[in-house]
């Protein structure tokens, strides 16, 4: 955010930092749907080491993207989806990962896995901002358990990172 020559954020700039619970809910389901898709076409095209994996990250961005959907449906949450909070630090990195890179027909596993730790750290950063700044409720809860899961996402990833560049393979 900036700040004027008095050193305070202008209502302008405050409102320009602020996005509404639905458009950040769009943009998450967004990533995450773009994110099974992009694993679902790389599993036929990685070494069959890291293929269990790549094969479960589908799973897993398939449950947050059924997660995400229901929630949009969910009555519940209609009210609290209206509300806008500070738009996280870490928004345009988020979004940029719903543009995928073309990793060619023969990815190595090393490409692999630096680009999922990669997409791993963007979420885990977005769910825990976005836990911080949502209100109590339905929402709170579940970006403080997809920044847990994300967390988890990415500390499997660097321990098969570790295993497949530095130790010649699991």
């Amino acid at each position: 955010m900036v700040e004027n020559a008095e050193g305070h954020v202008s209502g302008k700039q405050k409102l320009q930092a602020c996005s509404t619970l639905k458009e950040i809910l769009q943009q998450a389901t967004e990533f995450e749907r773009t994110a099974r898709d992009f694993y679902a076409e790389l599993s036929p095209k990685v070494s069959k080491r890291i293929r269990y994996l790549v094969d479960e990250l589908v799973i897993e961005e398939q449950a947050h993207y059924d997660l995400f959907t229901e929630l949009a449906d969910d009555p519940e949450v209609a009210e609290q989806i209206k509300l806008e909070i500070m738009t996280p630090p870490g928004n345009k990195r988020f979004s940029d990962c719903i543009q995928l890179p073309d990793l060619g027909d023969n990815p190595d596993d090393q490409t692999i896995l630096q680009y999922a730790l990669g997409r791993e750290q963007a979420a885990m950063d977005q769910y825990n901002s976005l836990a911080e700044n949502t209100p109590e409720g339905q929402l709170k809860d579940v970006f403080t358990f997809l920044a847990q899961e994300e967390t988890e996402h990415k500390n499997d990833l660097e321990k098969l990172y570790y295993e497949v560049v530095h130790s010649g393979g699991v």
